[in-house]
């Protein structure tokens, strides 16, 4: 069986670096845990590191959260489908919302349950994924400012999840005066600004933040360390607290094109000849214990730099091994770094294993 490995040292140093970032510029923060996809022994040791707030878009993996440590904030990311409101009140401390009439359906399941719930309206910003519209929004918060049993918590956006749009400084100065706006007219304080995802952080270092937007919610810098402005790795971060292990179950010269009438794989794809270089060839062909059910091919990369990624199917991996120095034989585990698309579909996989260094 494949299985993927979660590296320990690495996951602490990332997030001391993020902790130790986000107090230097007074800065509350969660993490998002959704990549982790529920998986109790991961998320044991992101709760192991003190984190104090998680976020998540499943309210199944809130309710996880909760059973392992009651204490942390719960945050659920997403606009509530209405079958979900009760469990959503039940595990999750704070919502996202959009819509006056969830926010309608949450006061009144609160008060069902007891509890003040928690939420922060969403703004769209450009991206075209959830949000209330500018304009929209001074009425919009008259509308729900004095229901019973919810709290404002703050406002926040999205932004680089759909259409791309990236969170530079001129789009979060827009949503600071969208708290100025609000606080002035109704006269009230907004405790949180949530303008920050991990594609925020370079305007964190380069000290290009505006001072209003005081909530990050991270995910993927956490785990892979990358600046998703550059797509280097932060300095002083790790790239690589996943890795992935596959073994390789069958070695054998093939010829590098297929024979016979071609048509669709199982993938969709024709095979094209201009996909391979030489015609006429052979290649060392390695095949892997894994497949299309549990990963993408696109979001792995060989840690051996010699190997070359051919193709997958349902259930298999074909990795050329004809330039690698290293003499693999039936048995050997190959190792991948993997990107976080790549990831999201290991961690989801009940056939991939987890592990921890």
């Amino acid at each position: 069986m494949a299985f993927i490995k979660l590296y320990r040292k690495k996951l602490k140093e990332n997030y001391t670096f993020l902790n130790s970032l986000f107090e230097s510029k007074n800065i509350q923060w969660g993490v998002v845990s959704k990549l982790l996809c529920g998986n109790k022994i991961y998320l044991k040791e992101i709760i192991s590191l003190g984190v104090k707030e998680i976020h998540d878009s499943r309210v199944s993996n809130l309710k996880k959260i909760k059973s392992l440590d009651p204490t942390i904030q719960t945050v659920y990311i997403k606009p509530p489908a209405k079958r979900s409101i009760p469990n959503i009140v039940k595990y999750a401390d704070v919502s996202f919302n959009t819509e006056i009439y969830t926010i309608q359906m949450l006061s009144d399941e609160a008060k069902k349950q007891n509890k003040i719930h928690k939420i922060i309206i969403m703004i769209e910003m450009g991206d075209l994924r959830e949000g209330v519209m500018g304009e929209d929004l001074i009425e919009f918060y008259g509308a729900i400012i004095s229901m019973s049993n919810i709290e404002i918590l703050g406002i926040g956006t999205n932004l680089n999840c759909l259409s791309g749009v990236m969170p530079t400084q001129d789009k979060l100065i827009q949503l600071s005066l969208y708290k100025q706006l609000i606080e002035a007219k109704f006269n009230i304080t907004i405790p949180w600004v949530s303008g920050g995802t991990s594609v925020a952080i370079p305007l964190l270092l380069k000290n290009a933040r505006p001072m209003a937007v005081n909530h990050f919610r991270i995910g993927e810098a956490l785990f892979f360390g990358k600046d998703l402005f550059t797509g280097e790795t932060i300095s002083g971060m790790h790239n690589d607290v996943f890795k992935l292990f596959a073994e390789v179950i069958e070695i054998t010269e093939k010829p590098d094109i297929p024979t016979g009438e071609l048509g669709e794989n199982v993938a969709g794809n024709t095979f094209s000849m201009n996909d391979t270089e030489d015609l006429g060839g052979t290649s060392l062909r390695a095949i892997l214990d894994i497949g299309l059910l549990d990963m993408q091919p696109q979001y792995l990369e060989a840690v051996d730099n010699e190997i070359t990624i051919v193709d997958a199917s349902s259930d298999m991996l074909v990795i050329d091994i004809s330039s690698s120095t290293k003499k693999y034989k039936v048995g050997d585990l190959v190792s991948f770094n993997i990107k976080y698309m790549g990831a999201l579909y290991l961690l989801s996989s009940n056939y991939i294993e987890k592990n921890i260094e």
